[in-house]
């Protein structure tokens, strides 16, 4: 089964937060301890994301949605969100992720749509009040 990534606006992720099969995944860099994070997302870092894969799979056991984002949703977090449709593509099992999905236009978007950002250090983000 070809796995295809969707984007999805800030709006709908915040209506989807609430239930429990979701995870968002922040591939920032170094900007992520500078400008926060959306509560509760889990942060894999797109310059070690390829090495990290099978890190994030265990990190989401349980979820069936996944959605990425990076500052301006352009590259990190589309191509991140590809090499993870790629990578379970090639699993030969079934890890229960059924949606891929790119935040339409980053974390600086939400952020400058009002959205809630958290600004803690934890690792992860044991916040979740969307």
């Amino acid at each position: 089964m070809a796995r295809f990534v969707s984007y999805i606006t800030g709006a709908q992720l915040l209506s989807l937060r609430r239930q429990p099969n979701i995870a968002v995944i922040d591939v920032r860099d170094q900007e992520r301890s500078c400008d926060g994070h959306i509560p509760g997302s889990l942060h894999f870092s797109s310059g070690t994301f390829s090495d990290r894969m099978s890190d994030l799979v265990q990190a989401v056991k349980g979820k069936d949605t996944l959605v990425f984002h990076c500052a301006l949703s352009q590259v990190r977090g589309p191509t991140c969100a590809r090499r993870l449709a790629n990578y379970l593509e090639e699993a030969k099992e079934d890890l229960g992720i059924t949606d891929i999905l790119v935040l339409e236009r980053g974390f600086n978007g939400w952020k400058a749509s009002g959205k809630p950002v958290c600004r803690c250090t934890e690792k992860p983000c044991k916040r979740h009040d969307l």
